[in-house]
């Protein structure tokens, strides 16, 4: 049997490799996408106090601390058994939109316009962001300016971009001052005509990408997210839903601190990424997808004018049954930033926002939470146990990249063995692989933690190059 391997996968969050094993006859028979690296935050983080998490779990990745930071917090909240003032709850809605859209615009203006904008064969040299600058100025100048828009309402709100420490168990550190308020209201328009300018960019181009929508991640499987009372997209608040492949409901209405009646965590020998599944239906068959695709398959509505408006247009892509598509998490992305853009109108109009009461004291009341937000990738769930002091004895924590591995390992299967000639390889043919990666915008920092039976091995080295010792798990 032979081995292919792309290592690095290039222009993702974190490293990986793929590998293709092709048979004797030349077909791939096989595809892993393979993640190396460990974090371990679920074992460093036990024996820390509670009200430390949402900092600490923060510094567990650079492009989506707010999204742990807001997980954490709504875990601790939990341990506190409190109700957060209302006021509060929308800021946090509001730093989320802000990191949903900064990371959106990295993914789609920076990681992936290269494919889309320069094409799967174009030089690998340039096929990359300042390839994309020097052939439409204006669309890099667009992307740099969304990204910016969303680094600033986060640090607008929580004092800096990276790492903030603003929301924490039972709130928020502080109010919200009015003259960040009218500066995120005045950019908002701006904002507002860039992304809507560049949907209709986008659905202008469809059909010059119908042949990766038809063999990247394009299969039958289940799609899970957070959903509003009124079946509406939601990121903070609302409760989990599984819908199959059809669009029906097969779980509804699920609370998040009932995770675990659905949500199994399996793991591999040949990767530090876990493979979350759906319960009912086994490991590996209860593969589901979770991200901008999946919420807004799971939802009826956005709720908002614009956004509501895009939505209709993407869901005549499957006749009004879920897209399934991975290749559309492109224009889902898009149509989630519109969203946000005009949810974070409607918050910051009304002036309850500047309300000075964001934060309630308590001691632990209870000693577990469960926290779950929905991160620019996907469901992202925080589940602390602590002890009568505070300390946490357990810790686990389910990243939207996990979510996903199985159906990104299903879609990297399906691209190899629709584009990969194993015995006359080239470039572009590995690059269409790696781009189906890039449609699920995986962030590997985040998802890599240990569950305790995944394999670990140290071994001490001599100088000489001998193994003098090792110890394996």
């Amino acid at each position: 049997m032979q081995q292919i391997t792309i290592a690095p996968v290039t222009r993702i969050e974190g490293h990986a490799c793929i590998r293709l094993f092709v048979d004797d006859n030349g077909g791939v028979c096989d595809a892993r996408f393979q993640v190396t690296q460990i974090r371990g935050f679920e074992r460093f983080i036990t024996g820390r106090p509670f009200f430390e998490m949402p900092s600490l779990t923060a510094r567990i990745c650079g492009i989506c601390p707010v999204s742990h930071q807001l997980a954490s917090a709504k875990a601790c909240d939990q341990l506190l058994a409190v109700t957060i003032p209302a006021t509060a709850a929308r800021l946090r809605a509001i730093l989320n939109f802000g990191q949903l859209i900064q990371s959106h615009a990295l993914s789609f203006f920076y990681l992936s316009a290269p494919d889309l904008l320069l094409g799967m064969d174009h030089p690998v040299a340039t096929r990359n962001f300042f390839g994309v600058a020097e052939k439409d100025p204006q669309f890099a100048r667009d992307g740099i300016e969304l990204r910016k828009f969303g680094q600033q309402v986060i640090e607008r709100l929580a004092g800096r971009r990276i790492h903030p420490t603003w929301a924490v168990p039972g709130g928020v550190r502080s109010p919200l001052e009015h003259s960040a308020r009218d500066a995120i209201l005045s950019d908002l328009p701006a904002m507002q005509t860039l992304v809507r300018n560049h949907l209709q960019r986008f659905r202008d181009s469809l059909s010059r990408y119908q042949e990766y929508a038809d063999n990247f991640g394009s299969f039958p499987s289940l799609f899970l997210s957070l959903v509003g009372d009124q079946d509406q997209l939601e990121h903070y608040h609302g409760n989990l839903r599984f819908i199959d492949a059809h669009g029906t409901t097969i779980i509804n209405d699920l609370s998040p601190a009932n995770y675990q009646e659905y949500i199994g965590e399996a793991v591999e020998p040949w990767t530090y990424l876990k493979f979350p599944y759906y319960l009912p239906q086994g490991y590996p068959d209860g593969m589901y997808r979770v991200g901008p695709l999946a919420r807004l398959n799971v939802s009826r509505c956005c709720g908002t004018r614009h956004a509501d408006s895009e939505l209709n247009l993407f869901k005549q892509l499957a006749a009004g049954k879920p897209v399934l598509n991975s290749f559309h998490a492109h224009y889902a992305r898009l149509i989630e930033v519109l969203y946000a853009l005009e949810m974070m109108e409607q918050l910051l109009a009304d002036s309850s926002i500047l309300d000075p009461h964001v934060r309630a004291v308590a001691g632990v009341n209870q000693f577990e939470g469960i926290g779950a937000i929905e991160a620019p990738r996907g469901t992202l769930i925080h589940h602390y146990r602590v002890d009568a002091d505070g300390l946490i004895v357990r810790a686990n924590l389910i990243i939207a990249t996990g979510h996903n591995n199985l159906a990104m390992n299903k879609a990297i299967l399906q691209a190899a063995r629709r584009y990969i000639v194993s015995n006359r390889l080239e470039e572009g043919m590995l690059n269409r692989v790696e781009a189906v990666i890039r449609t699920f915008d995986p962030c590997l920092s985040c998802s890599t933690h240990a569950v305790g039976s995944m394999p670990f091995v140290i071994e001490l080295i001599a100088p000489d190059g001998q193994c003098i010792d090792r110890i394996r798990r």
